[in-house]
């Protein structure tokens, strides 16, 4: 796995303060992407043992509530993640693990490998960002077309259940 950059301190991408990971690949392609450079699966650097290490140590400064994972596209490096995802279960059981995607919800269950990064987690900002549709006001997404979705809820009811209904 490949990836752009790892923030210790993030504020923008899930509630509290958060480390992030930027993973690189994407074939989306999404119209004014916030992180156009990331899409180049070839870009960034190879995730080692030594990333994996300095994650967890941000993870473990009682200041962070948990870990989001973006991109590019994170279901595009689906396999790599889970294995951190699940390092980072027993490390810190307590964090709480967002996946932002430009797929929805329904096609991530389509595929297993997804599915079971998907499963790892607890929300999901699932739907390709829509330049068209960017509305600032949204609690942690870029468009009105995403939603954020809290996985346990939605594997209960056999749906996509929102965390925040009207999104904001």
């Amino acid at each position: 796995m490949r990836y752009g950059q790892i923030r210790q301190y993030d504020i923008a991408n899930g509630p509290g303060i958060r480390a992030t990971v930027f993973v690189t690949g994407c074939s989306r392609h999404c119209v004014n992407c916030f992180n156009e450079e990331y899409q180049d699966f070839n870009a960034g650097s190879e995730w080692t043992a030594a990333e994996t290490e300095r994650l967890i140590s941000y993870l473990q400064d009682d200041t962070n509530s948990g870990l989001t994972l973006l991109g590019g596209e994170p279901m595009e490096n689906a396999e790599d993640l889970l294995e951190l995802v699940q390092v980072v279960r027993r490390a810190v059981p307590e964090k709480s693990i967002w996946v932002y995607s430009g797929f929805l919800y329904e096609e991530i269950l389509a595929q297993p490998a997804r599915k079971a990064l998907l499963e790892a987690c607890d929300v999901l900002v699932d739907g390709p960002f829509v330049d068209a549709l960017k509305d600032p006001g949204l609690y942690f997404r870029g468009s009105s077309n995403q939603r954020v979705i809290d996985v346990a809820k939605s594997r209960e009811a056999g749906k996509a259940v929102l965390l925040w209904p009207d999104g904001r």
